[in-house]
């Protein structure tokens, strides 16, 4: 569906604006770099006085004003349109063709100068052009506001899920240090373990932000070289295997070393550790966690498996979005940021690739990563 771009003829000469209007009637202008088809629709004015009566109810986007006007002239008419300035591009028309005319429009806001007579292709590559200004500053006016709001949120989501932790800590801390525990020493030990698992849990949040940040911006360097799969993946399950062995989980590697890929070994350790880690924390104990790591068509496909509290359809759905964590009865006391699935997410689309899950509540879920060449090659750090 093409935009449509609102133009004001303001001429005297009833010939000139019907001329303008039919050039402009049928015209289209394509602007591929933001993937914007535009069209035009034309309003006319006779006079100063009308000009400005048409922008005060509905602004057009472009002007096109004769220097010449009965009554208030295009210049007056350039200096009452100050407050609009930024709204309104305006092209100049006039048979007076000078320089000292041009640089006396632009001063007074004036965009572009078009001197008459001029073709309908003279027109059009004035319009053209005008316009291609036009979408491109509002696109930037809209992603600015997108960012805004994207900052807003975030910085919401961030304060949200450090304030509880940071209340805990401070809550233990002040009972540590007036004693109100009285003389059980066990009891302060374990604030001081509580303690140190959230600030552990802030750690992460604070990690992963910054993972997350880094690829997003494009500003995380990247270093490619031939990374064998399946050794990152058992370095995976090495750094897991403390929280497996005090909960009974058995971790099983099903890899033929080596399954090398061109990549960034520490974008791999990233997507293996989360993965990993996450089958570790949402599992039962005494269940059991495969990781499974194959060459399939030119790609390396990951799966990571477990046997834990699984999700339904709808929560696997939205389990990749940022900041997203699924809360039920089963998760509640499993720390988490939200934020690695996403990281996952973003570093397999590097790849040219993409995460999937199948799961089954209380049977257990499955991740499954798709891995090709990267197809940035390079990042600007």
């Amino acid at each position: 569906m093409p935009e449509t771009l609102r133009i004001l003829v303001a001429d005297d000469e009833p010939g000139m604006r019907a001329g303008i209007a039919r050039a402009l009637r049928d015209f289209t202008v394509s602007l591929p770099d933001v993937n914007v088809d535009v069209c035009f629709e034309v309003e006319q004015a006779e006079s100063g006085e009308q000009t400005l009566e048409k922008v005060a109810a509905r602004p057009p986007h472009i002007l096109l004003l004769d220097y010449k006007l009965p009554g208030i002239s295009g210049l007056e008419v350039l200096d009452r349109l100050q407050a609009h300035r930024s709204e309104i591009l305006t092209i100049m028309i006039t048979a007076y063709a000078s320089l000292d005319t041009a640089v006396s429009a632009i001063k007074r806001g004036a965009y572009d100068f078009l001197a008459k007579p001029f073709t309908p292709e003279e027109l059009k590559i004035t319009i053209r052009k005008t316009a291609g200004r036009l979408i491109l500053a509002q696109q930037a006016r809209k992603l600015a506001q997108e960012k805004r709001q994207v900052r807003f949120q975030l910085i919401s989501v961030l304060a949200h899920e450090l304030k509880a932790p940071l209340a805990a800590v401070e809550g233990y801390l002040r009972i540590i240090r007036d004693r109100s525990a009285g003389a059980d020493e066990a009891a302060y030990r374990r604030m001081l373990e509580r303690s140190l698992i959230r600030t552990e849990g802030m750690r992460k949040l604070i990690g992963d932000l910054l993972d997350m940040t880094r690829i997003e911006s494009g500003r995380k360097r990247r270093d490619f070289a031939d990374v064998d799969v399946a050794d990152v993946a058992r370095m995976a399950i090495e750094t897991a295997m403390p929280e497996a062995v005090l909960r009974h989980i058995a971790i099983a590697l099903d890899a033929e070393p080596p399954i090398t890929m061109k990549a960034d070994r520490g974008e791999l350790e990233i997507i293996l550790n989360n993965l990993v880690s996450n089958a570790v924390k949402y599992n039962r104990d005494g269940g059991s966690v495969r990781v499974a790591v194959r060459p399939e068509g030119g790609a390396v496909v990951v799966a990571v498996s477990d046997t834990g509290i699984g999700m339904t359809k709808d929560d696997a759905a939205r389990l990749f979005g940022e900041f997203v964590r699924i809360k039920t009865e089963k998760t509640r006391d499993i720390l988490g940021s939200g934020l690695g699935l996403s990281i996952v997410r973003k570093l397999a689309v590097l790849y040219g690739g993409d995460v999937s899950v199948t799961s089954e509540p209380d049977v257990g879920s499955t991740f499954t990563v798709v891995l090709r060449e990267p197809v940035i090659p390079a990042v600007t750090p």
